[in-house]
């Protein structure tokens, strides 16, 4: 099989795994009364933003020429690593899904019922499921062959993150107080012991 192809199908089965991982918890929480709100216009720029990185970019680059122009050499390596990256993004992607159960949400939200996690992958970071899409981000970069199609997600999704993170965390504070406080002591970001 041509190495390109092979990195355009673990690159498609990995965005359809990643939606495929996230439906059943979408419907869980649908059914959950919302209690608080932010910045619903700004998230769905963020998400946009982020959404065109990790999706439309490279899914131009897989089933167009648009950027061929920026194609550069590839090798078995990569495939390899890049395909390993993602399976783990994928694996950490289900598990915070399953940790956070119906307190998850894909914008800014706290639920009527909602409980701050800290155990499972929680104990480590903050926020796992950014951790999950660097990964996916990180996984992308290796195994698109492309100086546009590859950093893309990076650029988007840095994007989300950076306007985010800070919103979410005051958020948490507002909710839960001297708790959250007291967890953001004790863990990192996204990175264990680093961020």
């Amino acid at each position: 099989m041509n190495l390109l192809l092979a990195a355009k199908i673990v690159w498609a089965s990995g965005v359809i795994g990643w939606y495929l991982i996230r439906i059943p918890f979408e419907r869980k929480v649908k059914r959950e009364r919302v209690v608080d709100v932010r910045d619903r216009l700004r998230e769905t720029v963020l998400l946009m933003c982020s959404t065109c990185g990790l999706g439309i970019v490279p899914l131009l680059w897989a089933t167009s020429r648009v950027f061929n122009f920026a194609n550069y050499p590839y090798s078995w390596v990569q495939f390899a690593l890049g395909t390993a990256v993602f399976i783990f993004s994928l694996w950490l992607f289900r598990r915070t899904h399953k940790d956070l159960g119906k307190n998850w949400s894909v914008t800014l939200e706290i639920k009527d019922s909602h409980k701050l996690i800290t155990g499972g992958v929680y104990r480590h970071v903050r926020h796992p499921m950014y951790s999950a899409f660097f990964l996916w981000a990180l996984a992308q970069l290796i195994l698109i062959p492309n100086w546009i199609a590859g950093p893309a997600g990076f650029i988007g999704f840095g994007i989300l993150f950076a306007f985010r993170v800070g919103r979410e965390e005051a958020m948490m504070l507002d909710t839960f107080g001297k708790e959250y406080q007291d967890y953001m002591a004790r863990t990192a970001r996204v990175v264990p012991g680093i961020y």
